[in-house]
């Protein structure tokens, strides 16, 4: 079913719950013909586990991945899968990475994971590696292509040569806004790969792609940038329909470049601003990004969340409940409305904000 791209950018976007951990939806416009092919999945990301000192981390970062576990756990109907779209940990060593990886542990569906720089560049994603597997690789699950890529390795001369120690490298590479960064890249070796992975998967198969950096170039000085985004987009520019997810951001933006529609995810540990908030004239966010409404400095949670992505045939009517077993309800109707304009609405007894840490 080819996409109504129009409908697809205005019912997309991100929905607040009121007082409790805002979650944002965005629906992907492509699927299978058969309803019964449809199929739903998780996506949470850049939750940034700090340790302080020994077993004392950051309580709000914590709260944060806490939470989007439990909820994603809650949801009815249940995903088929979830995805951590990358930075578990804020500098990337084996408290922070087992911290985080204890709680992911705690979700109830299976889980594919993402790598992020702050997982990367403490040890160039050794440890990272050996919890949650290989940096990147491809799957299928019901007539969609997914592919998991690292996006986020730089030049050699950067990573290798450059640091006295590799803590110092971590630190370099975790800054937003610092000069001795450098851009993020997939690299020569991986496109190659994602030729041939793609090279016998027909050009109407949708194709679903899941990085850490926007693979697109939007803000250079934030790195809000992949610096071959051009070349991994020429991959992918002979399908029909590809959906790239990327998190790093923070925040929610949209764009489309040819058949290739670009999504990004919210952090569950702090939102950014836009960069065009800060930078010189002239905006530096896709043209289809919707601003987000936020941030509430008396809310710790605003404008921080997980996504929940839907693969479908088209419907609007899309509508998930948290807490049915409870008779206790926060639901969402796509049909209705702007999704980041809107407040859910909750039935039944109100539930405090920590009732299901």
């Amino acid at each position: 079913m080819n996409p109504n791209r129009r409908r697809f950018l205005r019912n997309s976007g991100a929905a607040a719950i009121a007082g409790v951990l805002p979650v944002s939806m965005v629906r992907l416009a492509f699927g299978q013909d058969d309803r019964d092919q449809d199929f739903t999945f998780a996506y949470i990301s850049d939750s940034h586990i700090q340790q302080i000192r020994g077993a004392e981390f950051v309580r709000n970062w914590d709260r944060g991945l806490i939470r989007a576990v439990a909820e994603a756990n809650l949801l009815e109907p249940a995903p088929d899968f979830v995805v951590f779209g990358g930075d578990l940990a804020q500098l990337g060593n084996k408290p922070e990475l087992d911290h985080g990886a204890e709680m992911l542990s705690n979700l109830n569906h299976k889980l594919y994971a993402v790598m992020g720089e702050h997982d990367y560049y403490l040890d160039l994603g050794e440890y990272w590696s050996e919890l949650f597997g290989d940096q990147y690789y491809s799957f299928d699950h019901k007539g969609v292509h997914f592919v998991v890529l690292n996006s986020i390795l730089t030049y050699d001369e950067w990573t290798f040569e450059r640091w006295e120690t590799d803590e110092r490298r971590m630190l370099e590479m975790a800054g937003l806004d610092n000069p001795n960064g450098s851009p993020f890249m997939v690299g020569e070796r991986q496109r190659e790969w994602l030729r041939q992975d793609l090279a016998d998967v027909p050009k109407t198969t949708p194709i679903v792609v899941l990085s850490h950096s926007p693979l697109q170039k939007i803000y250079k000085g934030w790195n809000f940038w992949t610096e071959d985004a051009e070349d991994v987009q020429a991959i992918l520019q002979p399908f029909d329909k590809v959906n790239v997810i990327y998190g790093h951001v923070h925040q929610i933006q949209y764009n489309q470049i040819g058949s290739i529609a670009f999504n990004s995810v919210m952090a569950t540990a702090w939102p950014w601003p836009y960069p065009s908030s800060y930078a010189q004239a002239g905006s530096h966010v896709p043209i289809m990004t919707v601003p987000m409404n936020r941030a509430d400095p008396f809310n710790e949670r605003d404008a921080t969340g997980w996504q929940f992505m839907n693969v479908h045939t088209g419907r609007v009517d899309l509508e998930y409940t948290l807490y049915d077993n409870t008779n206790r309800t926060v639901a969402w109707n796509g049909a209705t409305g702007r999704p980041e304009d809107m407040q859910y609405q909750r039935t039944g007894a109100r539930i405090p904000p920590q009732a299901h840490y």
